[in-house]
């Protein structure tokens, strides 16, 4: 049954039938209530700083409350939100533009995010071995103000870290409601505060505070990066680095080739582009259709978009609602002007004039353009570029969405079954869609988060997500959490499509060689990162029928191996031993060479040496470095100044082998619809 759909685990979050009368007789009675909800106001700096004051006080005594508790604190919550639903709906469509549909959606999204993290730490969390950071500031955005608020703070109150939740300036009644019911559950207040406000002032103090010592945030790619070079002048009283876990936008397109059934494409279209507006961190921005089929799902798509009801979201019938506000409008519509007079050819939904005068709407809209290279930017509203491409075209159109240097979200239609594995081998994206939409990932199905310019990862609603939030864990802690999670649902690897796998035949002979020159504590690293390696293939994840939903566990490429000081040699090939287990390249500087001479070929072939990895063209996805406080802080700095993607930074001492290895991987999850039917059955079988 739904409820049982995730097993003894963890129970289903509960919907809502908005075609059942009752139901929507109790939904109109919720809007017409006098509910009186939070009064916030915004936080000083000062204020700000007194809360970290606070929290730094209250973090040991969190920290050592059992993980069986703190996970019950979660579920106690989980409940309150779930029975507050009907009090939720009105405020979420009132605050955040949120349409009914929408709004039981984030509801049911936070409530998963509680249950589940929650059951991870009572299956395997134990205060002397999972450690947590300590005082963690989580920024949450507007476009999820209660699902991203309460999975952040969820996580990272799982995790054992007191909070300090900074919710996004045009939303903080909803976080008010979402904080009250977590402390109604038990979690001390000093464990969990809210400090709403502007993020150059609330957010500024929080960040540039010394004491604390983990960010979450989910937003823009241009915030990230400045909270990342805040980050980067300091070091937490550990002399680590602090940890950023940024989630953030993307260039997010769908593929429809010519086999694919037009009317199942064009629903999914629909939902992907326009529903909450466009507002999603997930939506669709960039439709490819391949040209045999474009004019024919053209005409079907702009009627469907026409049939969308824009209006007030606090009317059950709307479909589309307002974008947040004036500001986001008038962004939107200049970018719609600029492609106009570029001569691209601009389709819009019919808009009533009254709302366009009276509220931040802005009609649906397509936009064909003649390349992928014509997107300068994110435009986070409901706007759809389309672009046509021929079937031989298909490779380039693929390296052309890679090459925006985005990887949140990606979808193919198709029937084809080499099609659906070229497309998802050649995707970038940290999560991907197969004949359905790309939005409305579930906590714990489709684990949500992207790479390169959408996020650092690890997922959030995944099973690496809470090792990030721990300053020490278990050897083999995400190695099991992979496991357990793929457990849970009975898994069993898919062939198809196929993924890079580790190259084992390079770690052993990094242990073969280890073992002839007498160096038996390398050889014992190789054994160890090789039992704690959590990458996997393809394994399915529960999820309810006519899906196949899927996880895997990647190298995320190359990765810059730095060591100074007289162990240099030593955490050079410790860090060596971490890269090879999981299937990563290592880059090592000039400096490395006599070292990198010393080894076996297929341990050479797995390092590129280079003169000078300061240059932005020597490109590496993270970095591992064995230094002093000094040498970590120089380092943090002169990465926050690369362009491109943010760079994960691991700082080890040196002679210290325990290596976080899932800092190395990147996680991916592809989601299946598998009761998808028509279009033409023949091309299912060409090869």
């Amino acid at each position: 049954l739904p409820e049982s759909l995730f097993g003894s685990e963890r129970t289903n979050s509960q919907g809502f039938d908005l075609n059942d009368e009752a139901t929507l007789r109790e939904l109109v009675d919720a809007f017409a209530s006098d509910t009186q909800f939070p009064r916030v106001k915004d936080a000083t700096a000062d204020e700000a700083l007194a809360a970290v004051e606070t929290a730094t006080h209250a973090a040991a005594s969190w920290a050592a409350t059992a993980p069986a508790e703190r996970a019950a604190c979660l579920e106690r919550a989980a409940a309150q939100l779930e029975a507050d639903t009907l009090m939720l709906v009105p405020l979420l469509a009132r605050e955040a533009g949120k349409t009914s549909a929408n709004a039981v959606s984030e509801v049911r999204e936070a409530v998963d995010f509680l249950r589940y993290y929650a059951a991870q730490v009572r299956r395997s969390f134990d205060n002397s071995s999972h450690v947590p950071l300590g005082p963690v500031v989580c920024i949450s955005p507007w476009n999820f103000p209660l699902a991203i608020f309460v999975g952040q703070v969820a996580a990272a109150l799982a995790a054992g870290n007191v909070v300090l939740a900074k919710p996004a300036e045009q939303t903080p009644q909803i976080a008010a409601v979402a904080v009250a019911a977590l402390h109604k559950a038990g979690v001390p207040r000093a464990a969990l505060q809210l400090l709403p406000g502007p993020g150059e002032t609330v957010g500024a103090a929080l960040v540039g505070d010394s004491r604390v010592h983990g960010v979450l945030f989910t937003g823009s790619t241009e915030v990230a990066r400045l909270l990342q070079r805040s980050l980067a002048s300091r070091l937490t009283a550990q002399s680590q680095v602090v940890p950023l876990i940024a989630e953030t936008g993307g260039q997010n397109a769908m593929v429809v080739d010519s086999s694919a059934l037009v009317e199942q494409a064009v629903a999914d279209i629909v939902s992907s582009a326009f529903d909450s507006a466009g507002q999603r961190c997930s939506a669709l921005r960039l439709l490819c259709v391949q040209d045999e089929v474009a004019d024919k799902l053209l005409t079907m798509l702009q009627g469907a978009v026409q049939e969308l009801r824009i209006g007030d979201p606090c009317e059950l019938a709307t479909d589309v609602g307002p974008v947040i506000d004036a500001e986001a409008r008038d962004m939107i519509e200049r970018h719609v002007e600029v492609m106009q007079t570029r001569g691209h050819r601009v389709w819009r939904a019919a808009l009533n004039p009254a709302l366009a005068a009276h509220g931040c709407f802005v009609a649906p809209t397509l936009i064909e353009i003649n390349a992928v290279s014509d997107l300068e930017r994110e435009v986070f509203g409901p706007v759809l570029h389309v672009l046509r491409y021929a079937r031989e075209d298909l490779a380039d159109v693929l390296n052309a969405i890679n090459a925006t240097g985005y990887g949140l979200t990606f979808g193919v239609h198709t029937r084809i079954d080499e099609t659906v594995a070229q497309a998802v081998s050649a995707s970038h994206a940290g999560n991907i869609y197969v004949n359905r939409n790309v939005v409305g990932a579930v906590v714990g199905v489709q684990p949500f988060g992207g790479e390169g310019l959408s996020g650092t990862g690890p997922k959030a609603g995944g099973p690496l997500y809470l090792m990030r939030l721990l300053a020490l864990r278990p050897v083999q802690a995400a190695r099991l959490a992979v496991a357990s999670s793929t457990a849970a649902a009975g898994s069993t690897m898919r062939s198809l499509p196929s993924l890079a796998t580790p190259t084992k035949g390079a770690l052993d002979a990094l242990r073969a060689w280890a073992q002839e020159q007498g160096q038996g504590i390398l050889a014992a690293q190789c054994d160890q990162t090789a039992a704690e390696s959590p990458v996997c293939g393809w394994m399915a994840l529960a999820g309810p029928t006519g899906e196949a939903n899927l996880y895997a566990v990647q190298p995320r490429g190359k990765v810059l191996c730095l060591a100074s000081g007289p162990t240099r040699d030593a955490d050079l090939l410790a860090q060596l031993s971490a890269v090879l287990a999981v299937g990563c390249q290592a880059l090592w500087s000039a400096n490395s060479k006599a070292l990198y001479d010393r080894l076996p070929s297929a341990v050479r072939d797995r390092i590129t040496v280079t003169q000078d990895w300061t240059k932005s063209d020597v490109k590496f996805d993270a970095v591992l470095c064995h230094g002093s406080p000094a040498d970590l802080l120089a380092l943090a700095q002169t990465l926050a100044k690369r362009p491109g993607p943010i760079i994960s930074l691991t700082g080890l001492k040196p002679g210290e082998t325990r290596i976080p290895i899932e800092r190395l991987v990147i996680e991916k999850s592809l989601s299946i619809n598998t009761a998808a039917a028509g279009g033409n059955a023949s091309l299912m079988t060409l090869e």
